[in-house]
């Protein structure tokens, strides 16, 4: 296969890259799956709330029950962004009228409307968080895809952490090191590859959801700052509800005619591609347009594992 024509390696026409019926109810589920992992930790932290609030005798007890302050807080409606900029006396007379107006209203059953108002300050914040989460699923099948194509090749790589931001030699088998990568770095042949996810490129002034770079690790602090080092940028977008997927090609789209034009400034075209996991039939058609013109270099359907496969197979090859 011709090397400027790696997306004919999975793709046979525009069809080819539409999200079929099957995948798109299999990316429902998935959603709904994480939205329940992602809410355990609420669910826990309820159940420890209402096992302590239940020793009090009244709601105006609370107020001198000792670590439970902060979830007093959440339940009187203030989120823990908005806390870090509130004095004590402010987060006090916000939980004194959580007491006044709801807990005491609700009688013998105060204990119960306090969580659930904790619960509902709880579910605003995982509503916030899972408007992103089509874009950290993408990052994290991208990921394994990445990490499966170098370890069946036997190339050992490295994998930022997003906790520790530290680099951490890894292997095929890390369990769960898609919850916690920011970053990937390997050597092949001689040559010395890093992949660097959601970083603001400086002379762009704007965020890539994946950039790749000739250097190590140890050196991208200062490659990245260098135009000539760019191997290859990509959009990903993970969000599988097709009402929204001309919407989110649209944004793609645009970003990725913003980084091409950022790079012509520098006499510079390095591989741009597209990866997204709902892809209808009219936005299917550009995207094969433009990988047919080499305006995109490569693109692949998310919800098809052999796409992803073979994409990043044509990434970690570059």
């Amino acid at each position: 296969m011709p090397q400027d024509r790696p997306h004919r390696q999975h793709l046979t026409s525009s069809r080819s890259l539409v999200t079929t019926y099957e995948e798109t109810r299999a990316g429902f589920v998935a959603l709904a799956l994480e939205r329940n992992r992602r809410a355990t930790p609420f669910i826990e932290e309820a159940r420890s709330l209402k096992a302590a609030a239940s020793q009090a005798a009244n709601p105006a007890s609370l107020i001198n029950f000792k670590g439970i302050q902060a979830a007093l807080l959440t339940a009187a409606g203030v989120s823990d962004k908005a806390s870090g900029h509130m004095e004590q006396q402010d987060k006090e007379e916000a939980i004194q009228g959580l007491i006044e107006h709801f807990l005491e209203p609700a009688g013998l059953n105060f204990v119960e409307e306090l969580v659930f108002r904790f619960l509902l300050t709880k579910g605003d914040a995982l509503g916030g968080s899972m408007r992103n989460v089509g874009g950290a699923i993408a990052q994290r099948k991208l990921t394994r895809a990445i990490i499966a194509t170098l370890s069946i090749a036997g190339i050992s790589f490295q994998w930022l952490s997003a906790k520790s931001n530290t680099w951490i030699q890894g292997s095929g088998n890390d369990p769960d090191i898609e919850l916690d990568i920011k970053g990937l770095s390997w050597s092949n042949n001689g040559q010395n590859r890093t992949v660097r996810y959601n970083l603001t490129v400086p002379f762009l002034r704007k965020n890539v959801d994946l950039c790749l770079f000739q250097c190590n690790c140890q050196e991208l602090s200062v490659c990245y700052t260098n135009p000539a080092l760019y191997i290859a940028l990509g959009e990903l977008k993970g969000g599988i509800d097709p009402a929204g997927a001309d919407e989110h090609w649209k944004t793609a789209r645009t970003s990725l005619s913003r980084i091409r034009d950022a790079f012509a400034d520098h006499s510079l075209s390095p591989h741009i591609f597209f990866v997204g996991a709902a892809i209808e039939n009219s936005m299917a058609e550009e995207i094969w347009n433009q990988l047919e013109d080499n305006t995109l270099s490569n693109a692949a359907n998310l919800t098809d594992a052999n796409q992803v496969a073979s994409l990043c197979r044509w990434l970690c090859n570059l």
